[in-house]
């Protein structure tokens, strides 16, 4: 018979190491390419950064900067209207990892709010394919719009 001291020890250890196991969160997923630069196929992520999968579950560990441009905002939004806020699982955004890639490019590049506000409207709108939304001093610009 275990004495009731020793019972009282034996569960406040068990309930530390469950308190453990659930501050850990980890969600590996395969990455088809983990050379390129926006993807990385650790688990765990630098501070400074954070994580996001498309729709194909590509991983992009992302810099927070990222978070004040309008259309990881918007990305955001329709993610949640989507699939819902995740209690304990990753974010997984509304666009497969080409367009993702597109839009982390667009981001490096600094890219002109003109065309920051016509990628938004574009997302917002469902992504129809009308060159009604690009600002008319833009008409050289290669841009891709209808892959959301």
């Amino acid at each position: 018979m275990i004495s009731a001291k020793k019972l009282l020890k034996l569960a406040r250890k068990w309930q530390k190491l469950a308190n453990i196991k659930r501050k850990r969160i980890s969600f590996p997923r395969a990455t088809r390419n983990p050379d390129e630069s926006c993807n990385s196929s650790s688990v765990v992520v630098h501070k400074g950064h954070f994580v996001v999968y498309t729709a194909d579950q590509r991983r992009f560990v992302l810099p927070l900067e990222y978070l004040n441009e309008e259309i990881f905002k918007e990305l955001f939004r329709m993610s949640e209207e989507e699939f819902g806020l995740p209690r304990n699982g990753a974010i997984t955004l509304p666009c497969d990892a080409v367009s993702m890639e597109y839009v982390v490019s667009m981001i490096q590049q600094n890219m002109a709010k003109d065309l920051e506000k016509a990628l938004v409207k574009s997302i917002a709108n469902g992504c129809h394919s009308s060159s009604s939304y690009l600002p008319p001093d833009l008409p050289n610009k290669q841009i891709l719009i209808c892959s959301f």
